[in-house]
């Protein structure tokens, strides 16, 4: 064999050498991307304990888009009484001090879907709330945050039934504490539609009002239903309302976007 032979075959196999080790960094450079891609997206394989709390009557949830999220169809139908069922309804009930909108339940589609992340991101940065739904309850109405047709709540306290909620724009929601199922105490409320669930003003990791919540009436501890474990989750912030005479169930921001 020639010099020239030995030097030309020794520069063919340090390039096929390269060309090997390139392509195998580049394939676990891929896998790697891929891998990041898809960790941001928590799949479970059943519903959060909580839901079964819901108005099942009034609520369809269920797990979707590959277990990653949950979609929760409502009638927007509470189960409780309110003078907005309207006369003659089984639920009816007369309030003759709260200033009816012209919408009453039975004239009116309250029906609302949403669909929240089934393990919400608490890593990025904190959403404000808008105007229409920002969550369902537990009874099957909305709720809404502590503004009412794009100024302060104030203004429509008047219309407020007994537990907190009206019918206006739209559908049947709440503003303030729902006191037909939370009334001072730790019952959950909702879901909001970042997938954090939101509580009443106690705690019942302590039995108390929670002294460490964030901005958003957030905080991290055990649940009734977690099970020993500790979760991100809401509650109504335990101070009262301007001149409502009672506490904004959600202000925001989100946390779990």
């Amino acid at each position: 064999m020639t010099k020239n032979n030995f030097l030309q075959r020794g520069l063919l196999f340090l390039i096929v050498v390269s060309f090997i080790a390139c392509s195998t960094d580049g394939e676990s450079s891929s896998e790697e991307n891929n891998q990041e891609d898809t960790s941001d997206e928590t799949a479970v394989t059943e519903l959060h304990a909580a839901y079964a709390a819901f108005n099942q009557d009034a609520t369809d949830i269920y797990l979707s888009d590959n277990g990653t999220t949950v979609t929760i169809e409502t009638t927007g139908l509470p189960d409780h009484e309110t003078v907005y069922w309207g006369e003659g309804n089984d639920l009816y009930r007369e309030e003759p001090d709260v200033q009816l909108t012209p919408s009453i339940m039975s004239s009116n589609n309250n029906a609302v879907t949403i669909t929240v992340d089934a393990s919400p991101n608490l890593t990025g940065s904190t959403v404000n709330t808008n105007f229409d739904t920002i969550g369902i309850a537990v009874s099957g109405a909305s709720i809404f945050n502590d503004q009412e047709g794009g100024g302060a709540l104030d203004a429509a306290a008047g219309s407020l039934d007994w537990t907190g909620a009206h019918i206006g724009p739209g559908v049947y929601h709440y503003h303030l504490e729902p006191v037909a199922f939370s009334n001072d105490d730790d019952n959950l409320v909702g879901i909001l539609l970042d997938g954090v669930f939101l509580y009443g003003r106690k705690c019942n990791s302590t039995g108390d009002y929670p002294t460490d919540l964030d901005a958003s009436g957030g905080h991290t501890t055990t649940t009734q239903y977690t099970n020993g474990e500790e979760e991100y989750h809401y509650h109504i912030i335990n101070e009262l309302y301007s001149n409502t005479g009672s506490y904004i169930a959600f202000a925001g921001p989100y946390q779990g976007y």
